[in-house]
């Protein structure tokens, strides 16, 4: 049996792992101890990341054509990447870079647009939709809630007098 026939399963299982992917990072974690990458890995299993390392070669076969392509200049070295249908994983690589300094993010697609290692670290420091979304109501409902203690003021107010 050839090399590439024994191969192309694993170049399939890289596409099938893009298909639909909101988010990919591309990370380089030469240095991280085994306690900090066991660590690291049950993070992003609890977050629903795919984190594997494949050889560089067959990610370039897998990413071709796609709109993950961009990030073939950068597979260099040791690699892994962080694959997640729903949201970015950056930001769990992110915050787990903070205390781990041999974690180096190096790049990324996130909705269909590429990100170097600076858009990368931004694009974790923007706060999740469910906290946007808390915000936001709580926004809303502030001068609703300042407006019924008025009303209740002038109400209690009003009841003293007569």
């Amino acid at each position: 049996m050839a090399k590439v026939e024994l191969k192309q399963p694993i170049v399939d299982e890289i596409k099938a792992s893009l298909e639909g992917a909101q988010g990919v990072v591309v990370v380089d974690y030469r240095g991280l101890t085994v306690e900090q990458d066991t660590q690291l890995r049950k993070q992003l299993r609890e977050a629903g990341v795919v984190y594997k390392v494949y050889k560089n070669t067959l990610v370039k076969r897998a990413i071709a054509g796609t709109e993950f392509e961009p990030m073939a200049e950068v597979l260099e070295g040791p690699n892994a990447i962080a694959i997640c249908k729903e949201e970015a994983p950056a930001r769990v690589l992110a915050n787990f870079a903070k205390t781990a300094d041999a974690l180096e993010l190096k790049c990324g697609v996130v909705e269909g647009t590429y990100y170097d290692a600076t858009g990368i670290a931004a694009i974790a420091n923007i706060p999740s939709r469910d906290e946007l979304l808390a915000k936001f109501l709580g926004s809303i409902q502030s001068p609703i809630t300042n407006f019924a203690r008025v009303i209740k003021q002038i109400a209690e107010k009003n009841e003293e007098v007569a």
